[in-house]
């Protein structure tokens, strides 16, 4: 199956093709995939260099005369390293833009601690209005990319990454999607790492929502989901762990409920190794998922499985 990334040359040379507000601006990383399309449209794909702030600077310019521009690199130099330019020239002139990464998290360890972006996320949410997907699969990606280009002039970040699930699933750019139903607890799976979580559940009592749209967090859904299967609620995420347990903890606000934040740890891995081995250290892994989610949801989960066996 190709990865995320693969799709997303050929999808936005689509756009190109089809939508003559779309604009992509590169800096260097990825652009021989667009060498058809910049021979078609020359004006629109813009390759500035190693110039992350450039990146941003001149897709707000874009955005400024009504154009939609698509900005593509690398996590770590699309929202870390130019974050200034993402809260004022996008920000706070008030103009949107579709910012597209590659190498999530630890997807290319070899890479080093520099091409890695785990808090990329968290570090959007210190800004406001910002729409970001985490599709799960390459088929998501390319929906959620035209969703996004659509969305008018708003700021989407659309995270890819190399880890994909087995199976597309439904997605509309705003929804939870349930998977899984139970009576002990809800679990909520971000993007790639729906199957994981799966294997890690089953058997489990619990309910199992799937999360493409993270922000806005789809608060209503969870809610629902906790009116059947109880308020303890796991948040499992391929980036910063914790990320989105203020978003659940405001959904719950008016009931007692319990929130664990699983996802990338804070401590910096300085043997960097190979992705599976990254995902394993952080507990990622289904193993180590069902240890730590069984231990959060308690016999209340047993109790679930038990009940369900003897019905």
């Amino acid at each position: 199956m190709d990865t995320m990334r693969d799709r997303l040359a050929p999808a936005v040379s689509r756009l190109l093709d089809e939508d003559p507000r779309v604009a992509v601006v590169l800096a260097e990383i990825g652009r021989d995939g667009f060498t058809d399309a910049w021979r078609r449209h020359p004006d629109r794909v813009i390759n500035v260099g190693i110039r992350e702030q450039l990146l941003v600077g001149a897709g707000a310019g874009l955005a400024l005369t009504g154009m939609r521009p698509i900005l593509h690199t690398f996590a770590s130099f699309l929202v870390e390293r130019p974050f200034e330019q993402v809260k004022l020239d996008l920000g706070h002139q008030g103009v949107g833009a579709v910012l597209v990464s590659a190498a999530a998290s630890f997807d290319w360890p070899a890479g080093g601690y520099t091409h890695m972006a785990p808090g990329d996320v968290a570090l959007l949410d210190t800004l406001d209005g910002w729409t970001v997907h985490v599709p799960g699969h390459p088929d998501e990606a390319e929906a959620l990319l035209r969703h996004a280009v659509a969305a008018g002039g708003d700021k989407v970040y659309v995270r890819l990454s190399v880890q994909s699930n087995a199976d597309r699933r439904p997605v509309d750019g705003e929804h939870f999607v349930t998977v899984r139903e139970g009576r002990s607890g809800v679990v909520v799976a971000v993007g790639p790492l729906l199957d994981a979580v799966l294997t890690a559940t089953e058997g489990l009592d619990a309910t199992v929502l799937y999360a493409t749209t993270v922000r806005p967090f789809d608060a209503a859904a969870l809610r629902r989901a906790t009116e059947a299967a109880g308020t303890d609620v796991v948040l499992v995420e391929p980036y910063l762990a914790g990320t989105s347990a203020s978003a659940a903890n405001d959904a719950l606000r008016d009931v007692p409920h319990r929130v664990l934040g699983l996802g990338v740890r804070r401590a910096e891995l300085r043997r960097y190794g190979t992705a599976e081995e990254h995902t394993a250290a952080h507990g990622l892994d289904a193993r180590s998922l069902r240890e730590r989610i069984s231990a959060f949801l308690g016999t209340r989960a047993g109790a679930g499985i038990a009940s369900a066996k003897g019905a």
